[in-house]
C-alpha cells in the first residue's frame, strides 16, 4: 500500500536552520570566532569582562556568517560544479540570492554595530575590513588569481588581532605578533587542503595551489617556506613577553612538525600526505593560541 508523507511545519524549519547552517558555515565560523575569543582572553588584563566577552562572540559570529554567505552568493554558479560544494542551499535553489542577500546584510550590520557600539571602534572597523576583503576581494579573485590565498590570509588573520584590540583598545605588539602567526599558519593549512581538492576545485576553474602546475614540487616548496617561517615567528611571543617559556616550546614544536610534513608532502606529492598536513594545520592554530593563554605572563 502507497503511503504518502506530510511534511510538517517543525520540519520544515529543521530543514531551513540546515540551510542556513550551510549558508553561513557553521563549525568554520565557530572555529574563527573562537580564536578571537582567544585573543581577547590573552589581551585582558585583571578579571574578565563577561558581557565583553559575550559581545564580541556574538558580533564576530555575525560579521563572519555575512562574509561567508556573500561569498556563497558570489560563487552560486561555481558551487554547482564541485562535489564538496554542490549541494549548499543558494546552489540548489533551495534559497533564494534576495532571501540569502537580505540575511547577509542584516547579519552584517548588526555585527559590525555591536563589535563598534559595545567594544571599541578599532573592533567595528576590523570587522568590517574583514567582512568586506574577504566577501568581495578574495572571493571573486579566486576565479582570477591563485593570490587569493595571499589576499585571503590578510582577513583570515583579523580574528585574534580583532579579539586583541577588543580587550585592550589598542594596536600593540603583541596584536602584531598574533596577526602574523595567523597569517603565515593559513598557507600551509588552505594549500594542504587546496592539494586534497584540486580535481574538485579545477572542475569551477578555481587554481589555488601556489604553483599553475598544481600537485607539483613547486607547490610543496611553497607550503614548506611558509611553514618554516612559522619557526622564527614562534619565538616572538617570548621574547616580547607576551608568554613564557612553555608555550615557546610548545609552539616552536608545532612550528617545526607543520615543516616536517611539508616536507614529507614534497617527496611523495601524496595526497595522503596533504590530509596528515591539514589535519596538523587544524590542530596547530587553537593549540597555539591555548599554549599562549596557559602560559601568559
Amino acid at each position: 500500500m502507497k503511503t504518502t508523507t506530510i511534511h510538517t511545519k517543525p520540519e520544515g524549519l529543521k530543514s531551513k536552520m540546515a540551510d542556513y547552517s550551510q549558508l553561513i558555515k557553521f563549525r568554520l565560523t565557530f572555529t574563527v570566532v573562537f580564536s578571537s575569543l582567544l585573543g581577547f582572553l590573552l589581551g585582558v588584563e585583571g578579571d574578565i569582562n563577561w558581557f565583553l566577552l559575550s559581545a564580541l562572540a556574538l558580533g564576530g559570529f555575525l560579521v563572519v556568517a555575512s562574509s561567508n554567505g556573500i561569498n556563497q552568493i558570489i560563487e552560486k554558479d561555481f558551487d554547482k560544479l564541485m562535489t564538496r560544494t554542490e549541494n549548499r542551499p543558494i546552489a540548489q535553489n533551495r534559497m533564494s540570492i534576495l532571501e540569502a542577500g537580505i540575511f547577509c546584510a542584516i547579519t552584517g550590520i548588526i555585527g559590525v554595530s555591536i563589535l563598534g557600539l559595545y567594544l571599541n571602534t578599532y573592533s567595528a572597523l576590523l570587522g568590517f575590513a574583514s567582512l568586506m576583503s574577504y566577501a568581495f576581494i578574495y572571493t571573486p579573485l579566486k576565479k582570477v588569481s591563485n593570490l587569493a590565498v595571499l589576499v585571503g590570509a590578510f582577513p583570515g588573520a583579523i580574528p585574534p588581532l580583532l579579539g586583541w584590540v577588543a580587550a585592550t583598545g589598542e594596536f600593540t605588539y603583541a596584536a602584531v605578533i598574533l596577526f602574523l602567526l595567523q597569517f603565515f599558519w593559513q598557507f600551509p593549512h588552505f594549500w594542504s587542503i587546496a592539494w586534497i581538492l584540486n580535481d574538485d576545485y579545477k572542475k569551477a576553474g578555481y587554481q589555488l595551489l601556489p604553483s599553475s602546475n598544481g600537485r607539483s614540487k613547486e607547490s610543496a616548496t611553497q607550503i614548506i617556506l611558509y611553514s618554516a617561517v612559522l619557526i622564527p615567528l614562534s619565538l616572538l611571543p617570548h621574547i616580547f613577553g607576551l608568554s613564557g617559556q612553555f608555550s615557546m616550546i610548545i609552539v616552536i614544536a608545532g612550528s617545526i612538525f607543520l615543516t616536517l610534513l611539508s616536507f614529507k608532502l614534497y617527496r611523495s606529492l601524496s595526497i595522503k600526505d596533504a590530509k596528515r598536513l591539514m589535519i596538523a594545520s587544524i590542530l596547530y592554530n587553537p593549540l597555539v593560541l591555548i599554549s599562549l593563554l596557559i602560559d601568559k605572563v
